[in-house]
Parts: C-alpha cells; sequence; structure tokens
C-alpha cells in the first residue's frame, strides 16, 4: 500500500486509494442520513474506545459534497468567504482570463479594493457574481428552449 499522503487536493487529484477511501466513507455517512436532523456517527478509536459524533445536517451536507468530489476523483480548493483573492485566482475560480475578470473589476461588475497597485476580490463579492452570471445564462438557455420549442426544432 503506497504511503498516506498528507497534501491537500487544491494542487492534486486524489490517487485511487484515496477515491475508495472517500467513496467508502461517504455511502457509510450517507446511510445515516435522516432528513433534516443531525446525522449521529460512531467512530472506533485505535485505543478500542467508541466515540459517537454529531453532525449538523450543514456539515453533514458539506462533508459529503467534499467526499463526492474526491470519489469522483476531482481536486478541490476550500475558500472562506471572507478570503480576499488574487486577480488570478478569482479569474481561475471564474474560469476566465486574468485580462477579462480585471476588466469586469473596472466595468465594476464585481467589487474589488487595492492593496497598493494589486486588486484584491473578496471571494463572497466573486460568489454573488458568479451566481449571478450563472442564472443569467441558464435564464438565456431557457429562452433559448421555449423559442426552439414554438419553432417546432425540439
Amino acid at each position: 500500500m503506497p504511503a498516506l499522503r498528507k497534501e491537500a487536493f487544491f494542487d492534486r487529484l486524489p490517487d485511487e486509494v484515496e477515491i475508495k477511501n472517500a467513496e467508502q466513507l461517504r455511502t457509510i455517512v450517507a446511510s445515516q442520513i435522516r432528513e433534516g436532523e443531525p446525522t449521529t456517527l460512531s467512530l472506533a478509536l485505535k485505543s478500542g474506545e467508541v466515540q459517537t459524533v454529531t453532525l449538523a445536517p450543514a456539515l453533514t451536507a458539506s462533508l459529503l459534497e467534499v467526499l463526492r468530489l474526491v470519489s469522483s476523483g476531482r481536486g478541490f480548493r476550500m475558500i472562506p468567504v471572507e478570503a480576499e483573492l488574487t486577480t488570478q485566482q478569482a479569474a481561475d475560480l471564474l474560469n476566465v482570463s486574468r485580462p477579462f475578470l480585471v476588466k469586469l473589476l473596472e466595468e465594476k461588475e464585481i467589487p474589488f479594493t487595492k492593496t497598493g497597485r494589486h486588486r484584491r476580490v473578496r471571494a463572497n463579492d466573486l460568489f454573488a457574481y458568479k451566481e449571478k452570471r450563472d442564472a443569467a445564462r441558464s435564464d438565456a438557455l431557457s429562452d433559448l428552449a421555449v423559442r426552439d420549442a414554438e419553432d417546432g426544432l425540439i
């Protein structure tokens, strides 16, 4: 069995063992969920003692999302909502070029601050922009689908 890795998944993909571990844990946690209720898990410690842990629904959902990402072989990055990001980090999160992001900032589409001559974007402002952008895209796709239906294309 390969040596256990300690690096986070933000700069690498999970290996086969980590994918299997995540899928196993995801299945166990998911089997214990009762809608809208805390999830209680019993963990066996090395000492033989059993420790009970109760997770709030939001924490359970967050843990499952992380486990889904790892079990599907995908990397991820956790970003606190109050974090300040560089323009490159923000551009990477939006999957756009840095010059395009700077244009959005200068057009006041996304709020930013300046630290010296460097722009900083708050993660929660970036997430708000992304949500607005994704909603606009979804609305546009819905409109196209309606038009296609009206024209008998679908």
